[in-house]
């Protein structure tokens, strides 16, 4: 699929990176970043000129960035944080390639592998969620797509889990026919994640066992059967710049209303293994133009943050407005308590499904 450049009128002229580059010390000129957040506001959206610039900012730049970008945060969601709680309802077995992913038919990383939970479980993980104040329980099985045994598993589960515990429900099942998806949304789901991972010229580097377009034809699905579109990617694996620019912007064209960001896990085990890491401050750069790109869309710091961003997480909350609480599909994350912390100390609150949280 490709994505036309916006054709709004460049309202900011964009500084020249070429100067700019993360390894230069050199500062954007004085306001140019609160211009450019203005210039959003105002409801004029930013180029991949200015997307790009911004990734290539010199790391002097990222305390102004985040900066503009919490203006941005703030206009649209003010300081809440929406809280997230991930199931691994079906662990490896997939017969998929996705370089990334330790449940992939290409990986050796020692990871569990099970059949769809049975319905005692994946209650019991409910209750968790609605005790750690999570707004979305995300039930979430690896797979290609669903066969019926695990759709009519998740068409049972997912009434019962939303009457007691009052839960929104993502469902991540992989690829979906326009079928599957009416079926998701007549019991329930709410919302359905099926990341893009990364732009359409780098996707066939990180999987060859289906394609980017299979992956926009699942989100299309989803959105006529009148569910919400949650989908992101991963940073950090190998793309260029301009690939991770191109992802943002198709997520805006597609009109995902949720945007979860993983930076990458470079598992062992996997083909990835070894990747070179990114630095807390290109995470950051890259958030903060997500943000920047998708300005009302809900953005999620995903899989990866506690091991890039580490002491720089709050600063993540300042654009990003939703975390995961607890562990992801095969790795672990920080403890609820410190997630908890965090957001207290930034002044910032939880909203959701448990409003007896005490944050």
């Amino acid at each position: 699929m490709s994505v036309a450049d916006s054709s709004a009128a460049d309202s900011v002229a964009a500084p020249d990176t070429a100067d700019l580059s993360s390894s230069a010390g050199a500062f954007s000129p004085p306001g140019y970043y609160d211009a450019l957040a203005q210039q959003v506001l105002d409801g004029t959206p930013i180029t991949r000129e200015h997307a790009l610039g911004m990734l290539e900012a010199s790391d002097l730049d990222v305390p102004a960035i985040i900066s503009a970008g919490y203006r941005i945060r703030h206009q649209y969601f003010g300081n809440s944080v929406q809280l997230y709680f991930l199931m691994n309802a079906k662990s490896g077995l997939c017969p998929e390639d996705c370089h990334y992913c330790s449940q992939s038919k290409v990986s050796d990383a020692p990871v569990p592998k099970y059949n769809i939970l049975k319905r005692d479980a994946l209650m019991d993980a409910a209750k968790v969620a609605a005790e750690r104040g999570a707004k979305t329980y995300c039930l979430v099985i690896s797979a290609r797509g669903p066969n019926e045994r695990e759709m009519k598993a998740v068409e049972q589960i997912v009434p019962e889990i939303k009457q007691k515990y009052d839960l929104d429900i993502c469902a991540c099942l992989g690829l979906l026919d326009e079928s599957q998806a009416a079926r998701l949304k007549a019991c329930g789901v709410d919302r359905v994640n099926h990341n893009l991972n990364s732009s359409e010229s780098h996707y066939e580097t990180i999987c060859t066992t289906h394609t980017y377009e299979d992956r926009v034809q699942t989100l299309r699905h989803v959105r006529d059967a009148g569910m919400e579109m949650c989908s992101g990617g991963i940073i950090g694996m190998g793309e260029s710049k301009s690939d991770i620019v191109s992802m943002a912007f198709d997520l805006n064209e597609l009109g995902v209303q949720s945007i979860p960001v993983n930076i990458l896990n470079a598992i062992d085990g996997t083909p990835l293994e070894g990747t070179a890491a990114l630095t807390p401050q290109d995470a950051l750069k890259a958030l903060a133009m997500f943000r920047f790109v998708n300005p009302d869309r809900e953005l999620r710091i995903a899989g990866g943050r506690e091991l890039h961003l580490r002491q720089l997480q709050p600063m993540g909350l300042y654009v990003a407005n939703s975390v995961f609480v607890g562990d992801y599909l095969t790795t672990q994350g920080q403890a609820p308590q410190a997630d908890y912390d965090m957001i207290r100390d930034l002044g910032f609150e939880v909203t959701g499904s448990c409003e007896e949280m005490s944050v």
